[in-house]
């Protein structure tokens, strides 16, 4: 199985700066997104330092471990690279007043053949399209979540809250934190989506599966989910990370000489 992704990134129409980072590593298929918070540019510095780390030392691992790596093994490292990411952040923000407080979410994947390995903490997501059916793979970590599954208010009344960008979970805030680490299945055909709440607070889950069913190349839909966010205001900073799994066309052609097809 092979694996096309790409990135895209806006500050929205109502902010200085972009807080959001991401990153791919084509080699490893490891991908990173992640949105920062604290005041002055902390935010940045926060979800800047998150993917960069996450990006060289999950990245050296994989390139190292090679695809024979177990899923248990892949978790494990994950763990240990965030674990690490967060103090990295968390120290930095103990010695330089400017960065007090400052944290971000996480969303990181690592693709091999036919699994994914997904860690998240906080409230940027990952959804999947598999065979027309769009639905979301994380679960938030914030506290308008926390109120869904207790019960306190619907998954309609959510869309209107006054408490939907107060996560529960962010790396960096404090000198330990627990990411979600949880396995799954590719298909041929699958694509996933990474993204900032920037995305999925102001474009809607069935508008975003319109785009991703719709025509265009995998960048021409990822733009496009930029687009939409600023029509309906651009309030945050906007980021996306696609990636689309597809059968090696170069083994696919080996068995069909094989078997005579």
């Amino acid at each position: 199985m092979i694996y096309e992704i790409c990135t895209e990134t806006d500050p929205g129409l109502t902010r200085d700066n972009n807080e959001d980072a991401v990153a791919f590593d084509s080699l490893t298929r490891l991908c990173i997104l992640a949105d920062g918070m604290g005041g002055y540019n902390a935010g940045e510095i926060a979800s800047g330092m998150a993917v960069a780390f996450i990006k060289s030392e999950m990245g050296r691992w994989l390139a190292q471990a090679g695809r024979n790596a177990n899923s248990r093994e892949v978790r494990r490292a994950l763990e240990i690279c965030v674990e690490n990411a967060n103090h990295s952040i968390f120290n930095a923000a103990n010695s330089n007043p400017q960065y007090a407080g400052m944290g971000t979410t996480l969303v990181v994947g690592a693709f091999q053949d036919g699994r994914l390995t997904l860690g998240h903490i906080g409230d940027s997501r990952c959804y999947r399209l598999r065979a027309g059916v769009f639905e979301q793979i994380t679960k938030d970590h914030s506290l308008l979540q926390e109120q869904i599954d207790a019960g306190l208010i619907t998954p309609e009344q959510a869309l209107t809250s006054l408490n939907r960008n107060l996560v529960t979970r962010a790396l960096g805030v404090e000198d330990t934190v627990m990411v979600e680490v949880n396995e799954h299945r590719v298909e041929t055909g699958d694509v996933y989506l990474m993204c900032s709440d920037g995305l999925s607070d102001m474009v809607p889950d069935d508008g975003i599966a319109a785009i991703l069913r719709g025509e265009g190349t995998l960048a021409q839909r990822a733009r496009q989910m930029i687009v939409a966010a600023n029509q309906a205001g651009g309030r945050d900073n906007i980021s996306v990370l696609l990636a689309e799994a597809r059968e090696d066309a170069g083994k696919r052609g080996f068995f069909s000489r094989i078997l005579g097809k």
